[in-house]
């Protein structure tokens, strides 16, 4: 068996999430609760009583998430054989960084909680939103960003996540995304969903937000990685800590190329996938991108128990 770690982002966070976890194994809850310490404030009562309108904000979703994907990285890695490959989606890739010992914890914490605050003033300085296509294909969606963007009038769309065949999520000013969502519709996509968010991540728009990441992760340490952590914005493996932190900042204007990156891993020989912490959303993703190969989701004391290695 060749083993990959797969890291959720943003949008996989629920209310309780890590809770059953803390209640059940130590590891999990000193980890929860070193996040608490780390960055000054209780992340543990955000994640696990809510409410869902401060959990969702991204200066919160993205450590919420990355302390949970770590507290079940810490539960089982006693029991993992060699780990061959990681990636994670978006701020997952921080976690996956986590696991590779490029990134300490209390870094990458510290490092997302500013990731999320940058990204929403980002946000706020220059209003941007995101929308999903689904059943259209990669080619036909960057065709129709083109033609929605106005470089005259400063205005623009591009595909910012390839998630799987059929399934991507296009990124970019209001006016611009809005003309694309009408395009989608006209030129056959199956759906046209838009999303949630408080900006247009993995644009030019999050240029300013760059900035500042890069500012903050220069103050930190990157080790080589113990093991190659496949890149969202160059769908390649990364093997060295300096890498690492150009890449990490290129990631927020950049595509997340997830269904690539899956590919390369399995070209690269991996077998098994295990998404470590809150949902699933990687493994229904992994039964487009890697069909017939194994995918478990672990994030509960249930999923652990259910897990053979």
């Amino acid at each position: 068996m060749s083993l990959a770690l797969i890291f959720p982002g943003q949008g996989s966070q629920t209310v309780g999430m890590g809770k059953p976890l803390a209640d059940r194994f130590p590891e999990a809850l000193e980890t929860i609760q070193e996040a608490d310490r780390i960055l000054g404030f209780e992340l543990s009562r955000i994640m696990w009583e809510g409410p869902d309108e401060e959990l969702v904000q991204t200066k919160n979703a993205q450590p919420a998430i990355l302390a949970h994907s770590v507290a079940v990285l810490r539960v089982i890695q006693e029991r993992l054989p060699p780990v061959q490959m990681a990636a994670g989606h978006s701020l997952g890739e921080f976690s996956a960084h986590v696991a590779a010992g490029t990134l300490s914890y209390e870094d990458a914490l510290r490092a997302v909680r500013k990731r999320g605050e940058l990204m929403h003033e980002a946000g706020t300085q220059r209003p941007g939103r995101m929308a999903a296509f689904l059943g259209m294909d990669d080619e036909a969606a960057g065709e129709i960003c083109r033609e929605a963007s106005d470089p005259d009038q400063d205005q623009v769309v591009v595909v910012a996540n390839l998630n799987s065949s059929g399934q991507l999520v296009i990124s970019g000013d209001v006016d611009a995304v809005g003309r694309a969502m009408e395009m989608a519709g006209d030129a056959g996509a199956k759906r046209v969903v838009p999303l949630n968010v408080s900006g247009a991540f993995h644009s030019p728009l999050m240029e300013p937000a760059g900035q500042g990441l890069r500012a903050e992760l220069e103050a930190m340490t990157f080790k080589r990685p113990s093991f190659p952590v496949v890149s969202n914005a160059t769908a390649n493996p990364v093997t060295t800590g300096e890498e690492a932190r150009d890449l990490l900042v290129k990631q927020l204007t950049s595509p997340v190329r997830w269904a690539e990156s899956i590919q390369v891993m399995l070209q690269g020989g991996v077998t098994r996938f295990l998404e470590l912490g809150p949902g699933s959303v990687l493994r229904g993703l992994n039964r487009r991108n890697a069909r017939g190969v194994p995918t478990q989701s672990l994030g509960t004391p249930e999923d652990l128990a259910e897990l053979s290695l």
